[in-house]
């Protein structure tokens, strides 16, 4: 399969102080399922913020859909994450948006007609628990009724990639699996998919998927289960 993601010796610095990222390169695959671990601190959020483009490196090459995105003109960034579905650890919903609203909001930035949207975001809803709560604003929503509508919005576009930092920590065990599942089933679509999480139970229920470990800012593969790097380039 064709490489969707290509990190080349990347770095990322804040200010002046020691790079949170050094060196790290690896490639995703075009379908691919992977999780990123790493304990507290190793910079996984920061790796997933350069993934869907809300920072740039400090230095080295990514490539997102065989384009170089460290050089790609602002004009040109909502195009491409249009096609990156994003599960944010805070949320980050529309506070003024009911659920519904919040979800349906990828489909209205298409364009996509109002009666067309009716149907995906109900199922979506129905999908995640949460059909009654449908008008419901996120002020009077729990932690994990906003975790849900955050994973329905993410990924009601059916996206290119789908990055989730830390998706199920909000939910009970059943309901974490019933979101894995959606990730699943998103994956086997096309989608490719990149789940941030601590916990290894969650990990254990894609046995497929391939793990990214994560710690003091470079790339590590103690049990060799990782990630391919890409032609001509050193691993992290």
């Amino acid at each position: 399969m064709a490489g969707i993601v290509q990190f080349e010796n990347v770095g990322l610095r804040y200010g002046t102080g020691a790079e949170t990222l050094s060196d790290v390169s690896f490639s995703l695959a075009t379908g691919g399922f992977y999780f990123l671990t790493g304990p507290s601190g190793a910079g996984k959020t920061s790796l997933l913020q350069l993934l869907y483009l809300a920072r740039r490196p400090s230095r080295g090459l990514i490539r997102l859909f065989n384009e170089d995105v460290v050089m790609l003109p602002r004009s040109r960034m909502p195009g491409f994450r249009r096609r990156i579905g994003v599960v944010f650890q805070d949320f980050r919903l529309i506070p003024y948006l009911s659920a519904f609203d919040n979800i349906a909001l990828p489909l209205r930035v298409v364009g996509m007609e109002e009666k067309e949207i009716v149907t995906p975001v109900n199922e979506m809803l129905a999908w995640v628990g949460l059909s009654a709560r449908a008008s419901a604003r996120p002020a009077t929503l729990s932690g994990g009724e906003q975790q849900r509508v955050a994973i329905a919005r993410a990924v009601i576009a059916r996206p290119d990639i789908l990055v989730a930092d830390e998706p199920t920590g909000n939910v009970d065990p059943e309901m974490a699996g019933r979101l894995l599942y959606l990730f699943d089933a998103l994956n086997k679509l096309g989608t490719t998919v990149v789940v941030a999480t601590h916990d290894i139970h969650l990990i254990s229920r894609i046995p497929a998927a391939q793990v990214m470990r994560l710690d003091r800012g470079r790339i590590s593969d103690p049990t060799g289960s990782l990630l391919h790097p890409p032609q001509n380039m050193g691993r992290a």
